[in-house]
């Protein structure tokens, strides 16, 4: 397929980009910046500027664009940026495509979210067809799911992807904890009671190719594994596969000094399910933390 990817550069983007390379695919990323080779095009999605023909030439269009939500100390201007980075870019996408002629839309269009979109489900567990829950989080996703409407209106199978924590060494969930473990100063963070929804890295790229071929899945799918762990749970298996103690638990009032807004939702129990991927017979590499962490830790 010839593929337009929006967030290219970015913690999964770039994984992804080369997964699909490898595939086969064509890929067209699409930039700030003026391009600089010949897969590139240019857009600006705070204006709402994107060339329509660079979406014409796509088979599928797949949008990670999006401020990292753990990469910076939240504070007003961010939290806003988080927000904005991601309403903006999908409803460039979104408007760009519902205004080609219908011949020449893209097949699909698999656009990011978040099992944020949950809030805090505590100890019951959830599916995609559960309602939007409470937050700053949980109000981003809500907002960013309902900008994918007027492709999903002109007709274009639209896909929500409710990512979990991808588990990979150089980002994401794991990538700030390695030091703290390795030197012996980690623990759960607050009560460890909350869930994680993390996924292997490997599973998150195939289930999104996966994804881009199943034309009768469409709406929210929850890309997570199917056995979230507490957090107390996560540590004890990132201690013990890291041959390292894990026994000074971090307080909620020291998360947030550190973190800022952002402690708020590292405390949050999200016990997410994945029963589209579940129904569809997604194979998973693991199913299970022990050889996701494993696998993790050996990319």
């Amino acid at each position: 397929m010839r593929i337009l990817l929006a967030g290219a550069s970015g913690f999964l983007g770039t994984r992804l980009a080369d997964r699909l390379t490898a595939d086969g695919h064509q890929i067209t990323r699409l930039v700030r910046r003026p391009p600089r080779t010949p897969d590139e095009r240019q857009w600006d999605p705070a204006a709402g500027q994107l060339d329509p023909a660079a979406v014409a030439e796509a088979d599928a269009v797949v949008n990670l664009a999006g401020a990292g939500v753990g990469d910076k100390r939240w504070n007003d201007d961010y939290r806003r940026l988080i927000r904005t980075s991601r309403v903006d870019s999908t409803t460039t996408l979104a408007t760009t495509i519902a205004g080609l002629p219908a011949g020449e839309r893209p097949r699909v269009l698999l656009n990011s979210s978040a099992v944020g979109w949950y809030g805090n489900t505590g100890d019951r567990a959830v599916e995609e067809d559960a309602p939007a829950g409470e937050g700053f989080l949980a109000d981003v996703c809500r907002v960013w799911e309902a900008a994918t409407r007027p492709a999903e209106d002109a007709g274009v199978r639209v896909v929500r992807l409710r990512t979990g924590l991808p588990l990979h060494r150089d980002g994401g969930l794991l990538k700030p904890q390695l030091l703290p473990f390795k030197l012996g100063i980690a623990g759960r963070l607050g009560s460890g009671r909350q869930w994680l929804p993390w996924i292997s890295m490997e599973d998150w790229l195939d289930a999104t190719r996966f994804l881009l071929d199943r034309d009768e899945i469409s709406g929210p799918v929850n890309v997570v594994g199917p056995n979230p762990v507490t957090n107390a749970e996560f540590t004890r298996e990132l201690a013990r596969q890291l041959h390292r103690p894990a026994i000074i638990p971090i307080p909620a009032p020291a998360l947030k000094v550190v973190l800022g807004g952002f402690a708020h939702e590292a405390l949050t129990s999200t016990r997410v399910l994945p029963n589209v991927l579940t129904q569809a017979a997604y194979p998973y590499h693991h199913p299970a933390l022990p050889a996701a962490l494993a696998a993790a830790l050996k990319d």
